[in-house]
């Protein structure tokens, strides 16, 4: 890994934004810090690859911060006045930008279509910063747009593991009030497999760390990544390391394994066994019913998960969640593979629309046609969440 020193002369070459985001910060303005991840190493992670990672100067940023502001303000005056944007309004600011400039424009109103309440900070590992130059953004941010209600940033345990508790407090004091962690896993030995340069402990130590804050936690878990040798211990690790950190959202994220990560290598050879949706079904089950003592919400917020709307606040909302999970299960296996078909062709959200009859005999015919069976559902799937990807 190699850092830009912050204090370099780098050339400002204009507005920039990352490639991706959570999805749960769809609405929000992506402002970039850094560039690409300073890890990089994690076998089924499909980003990145291949680039180096980079901190931006704060002085950048600022001007990236700058940019949108000279296009937001406007914007938002003719809304504070209760009109509608037009695109005359839109194309009467364009006229007075510059055309390096128009990235920004879009990115502004498309801002102000979402709702203007939140704002990402981009991109992999923002917390990698020395305290005081994310301190530094966080504060020219809240004094551009003062009325965000929300400034969130991906980060790894191990970085905020090695952060000082007051400087965790200074940044969360200076308005970053959400971060997304990459769990990923519980198991030190699924950890280890997929080289995520972390462990079991230092995910917890990191967790509590950000919630003693008073940082909101997002902790995303990845379904399937022990593969079917590590699939209970994964499950069941998983669900300790949050018992114990008790994050405000668990977040679903099913491993897909498109041809280009490392991790497709393994599963190719027949070193990875992957889980099939049953197996995923079957541990998904055991990680929420060994999740206890904890106020958490889980969120099933991805398009790739199988069961979407398995979601809810702990624990009152357990038992719904792990009812879904038991009823796929007691399924007949025709009816599972509609249900794996459908939900992944977008045409059912839940079990409950297996009862809608006009789109059951679609995925039937789907089926028939594709020739999917419940001996090879599994394989046709895969296909479609790489191609996906």
């Amino acid at each position: 890994m190699t850092l830009n020193n912050e204090k370099s002369q780098e050339i400002y070459q204009g507005f920039e934004q990352g490639p991706i985001r959570p999805p749960s910060e769809a609405y929000s303005l992506l402002i970039r810090a850094t560039r690409n991840c300073p890890w990089n190493h994690c076998t089924f992670c499909p980003v990145y690859k291949g680039e180096r990672f980079s901190l931006r100067p704060v002085l950048n940023v600022k001007r990236d911060i700058d940019t949108l502001k000279k296009f937001i303000l406007p914007l938002r005056e003719i809304m504070e006045a209760g009109k509608s944007i037009s695109r005359e309004d839109i194309n009467r600011i364009a006229s007075k930008a510059d055309p390096s400039e128009m990235s920004a424009l879009q990115a502004s109103v498309n801002w102000i279509s979402g709702g203007m309440q939140s704002i990402f900070i981009q991109d992999a590992n923002s917390l990698v910063m020395k305290p005081e130059n994310l301190i530094d953004i966080l504060t020219y941010i809240r004094d551009a747009f003062p009325w965000v209600k929300r400034i969130t940033s991906y980060a790894r345990s191990h970085t905020i593991a090695r952060i000082k508790d007051s400087d965790m407090k200074a940044i969360a004091d200076s308005g970053l009030n959400r971060i997304h962690i990459g769990l990923e896993s519980g198991s030190d030995k699924v950890l280890e497999m997929v080289r995520k340069g972390v462990t079991k402990d230092m995910h917890i130590r990191a967790g509590k760390k950000v919630k003693h804050a008073g940082i909101e936690l997002s902790e995303y878990v990845m379904p399937g990544l022990g593969g079917r040798s590590y699939s209970e211990e994964h499950a069941r690790e998983t669900a300790d390391a949050l018992n114990q950190i008790n994050a405000d959202f668990i977040r679903l994220r099913t491993l897909a394994i498109p041809n280009h990560v490392d991790l497709f290598k393994d599963y190719e050879s027949g070193r990875f066994d992957k889980c099939t949706d049953l197996l995923m079904c079957k541990e998904i089950l055991l990680f929420i019913e060994t999740l206890n003592g904890i106020s958490s919400t889980l969120k099933s917020d991805h398009i790739l998960n199988l069961f979407q709307d398995v979601e809810g606040k702990f624990p009152q909302d357990k038992p719904h969640m792990v009812n879904i999970l038991k009823t796929f299960l007691g399924m007949s296996p025709e009816d599972q593979v509609l249900f794996q078909v459908g939900r992944r062709i977008g045409m059912f959200f839940s079990l409950d629309d297996m009862n809608h009859i006009n789109e059951r005999e679609k995925v039937k015919g789907i089926c028939a046609n594709m020739g999917i069976t419940s001996e090879n559902v599994d394989d046709m799937i895969d296909e479609m969440m790489r191609r996906f990807i």
